[in-house]
Formats: C-alpha cells, structure tokens, sequence
C-alpha cells in the first residue's frame, strides 16, 4: 500500500473554508493566526466571513487555499504520504507536506505568486476555456494550428482540457474545437490567462522571490506539473516551481505515473473535492480517501 497526498488549486475555495478547522484544533488557530501576520492582513477574516466575491480575489484565494490544505494535512496525524502532488497552486502545498519548503515560506511565494500573476492579467488581457470529450493531443494540436496565441493549459484528467491564451486566441480555438468534435468548448469565468505565455511577466517578477527561498530535499517525492514525473532534487523542484506559471498541468499524467509507481489510495487535503473526482475519472480502480 502507497498513500498519495494531493492538494487543489484555484476554484476550490468557499465562504467559511476552514472555520470548523480553527474551531476544533489548538495548532490550526495557531497556524491561521500567525498566516494573518505574516501576509500583514486578515486572510481568516476573508476565509470564515467573505463573500464569494471577495475570496475570488486572486490575493486571497491563493493564500487561502493554500492555507486550508496544509492545516488540513498538518492535522492528519494518522498517515504519512508516500508521495505528494498539487493541482497548479496546490504545488505549493504538496511542497510543504513533503518538507521541501517551510510553510511560512511557502505563503509568502503563494501571496507574491497571486499578486505576479494578478498583475500579468492586467498587463495582458486573456482567458480560458474548458474543452470536453477531444483527445489531449488533438487539443493540442488544434491549438497549435491557431495564429494568436493559445495553449492547452491544464490536462484535468481524460476527456478533459483546459486552454489557455489571449481573448481572440481563445475564441478561435474554441471554434476549431468544436469543428475537430470536442463535445463542448466553454469560456471559464476568470481573469487571465494562467499556464500559458502570458504569464510571462509574472515568471520574471516572481524569479527572485523563488530563487531566495530555500527549498530542501523533500522527504517524499513530489510530482510536478510541469515533469508529471517524482522529483526529488531540491534544485530541480526549485526550478519547475517557477516554469509552473507558463507550463501546462499535466494532472491526467501526473496522477497515472504515481499509480504506476506504486500509489493505490490518494488523499485530498483542502477544500472542497475536484480532485477526487478527476482522479476517479483517470483511474476508477484506485482507492479515494
């Protein structure tokens, strides 16, 4: 038996994520309280009481969810995992479970990755758009034969993808999509264009900030978005941490190399339960805790 640990990314948080957590555990308040501190404005506040507006801010759900996993992880003191992944932003917290990175350090790179990326958004206007029942490499392909730019971003789990890139490039793809017989080709309502090369400006700004940080050999493997293989190298996972940002997720791919390699039951630690169900889709077989 291998126990994978998987953390979400952008579009799990709800209003009172963690309330019941800060509530019931001494080292969860403890833990949330001294997040207030260090980002210097009070996220639980948001996390318990905020409407849904306010924590789709990009500067709170990042934290937020980030936050909420590794509380969550921290209190489970019955298992240990064998391996870790994160979705996107739950890269970050698959890190920290793993002891590659401190958790305070890991808010502080979430927090200047939010505002990196918030501000790439403003600076280049795009979108995404969710792509159901077409192949991961027709995707690809069709968005490779579009002039603007655009890129499959997320591969979720088979059958379905998310693209990424410019308003018109995104436009067109969904378009060629559907003509090449993806079942649906939908606009998804966020603010930019993440993972694909419009977060370039938010590479660059968030380069230092990464490099500074000082990442340890995980105790664990970590299984990457942008490898979807086991890194264990702190230098390597330093690295990838950083391309993450214009680099696909390769969540489908990730998910079946860990499988492969031994895991037989995943654990989702955060909020709510989009993984679960995409990894249920990639492999019905595996146990989900």
């Amino acid at each position: 038996m291998m126990t994978a640990f998987v953390f979400p990314g952008q579009g799990a948080q709800f209003s009172g994520m963690g309330k019941e957590l800060y509530d019931a555990y001494p080292e969860a308040r403890t833990m949330m309280q001294r997040a207030n501190e260090v980002l210097g404005f009070n996220l639980t506040e948001v996390m318990f009481e905020g409407t849904d507006e306010a924590l789709r801010q990009t500067r709170v759900t990042q934290p937020a969810i980030f936050l909420h996993s590794i509380v969550a992880a921290r209190l489970m003191t019955t298992l240990r995992p064998d391996m870790v992944a994160g979705h996107s932003l739950g890269e970050f917290s698959a890190l920290v479970a793993a002891e590659a990175l401190h958790w305070e350090d890991g808010l502080r790179l979430v927090s200047q990755r939010a505002q990196a990326m918030q501000e790439a958004c403003e600076l280049q206007p795009g979108t995404m758009a969710a792509v159901l029942a077409l192949a991961d490499d027709k995707v690809a392909e069709v968005c490779g034969s579009i002039e603007d730019i655009v890129v499959a971003a997320n591969f979720n789990c088979p059958g379905q993808v998310v693209i990424s890139g410019s308003l018109s490039g995104v436009d067109a793809a969904c378009k060629a999509l559907k003509e090449a017989g993806a079942k649906r080709a939908l606009k998804l309502p966020v603010g930019g264009a993440f993972h694909s090369p419009l977060m370039q400006p938010a590479a660059e700004r968030l380069q230092a900030a990464i490099m500074a940080t000082t990442f340890h050999a995980p105790k664990c493997p970590v299984y990457q978005n942008v490898s979807a293989k086991a890194e264990m190298d702190k230098d390597t996972i330093q690295r990838q941490v950083l391309e993450q940002l214009t680099s696909p997720v390769r969540w489908t791919q990730s998910v079946q190399q860990m499988i492969t390699d031994g895991a037989d039951s995943f654990y989702e630690f955060g909020p709510g339960d989009v993984l679960k169900g995409l990894i249920r889709k990639i492999n019905p077989e595996v146990e989900i805790g």
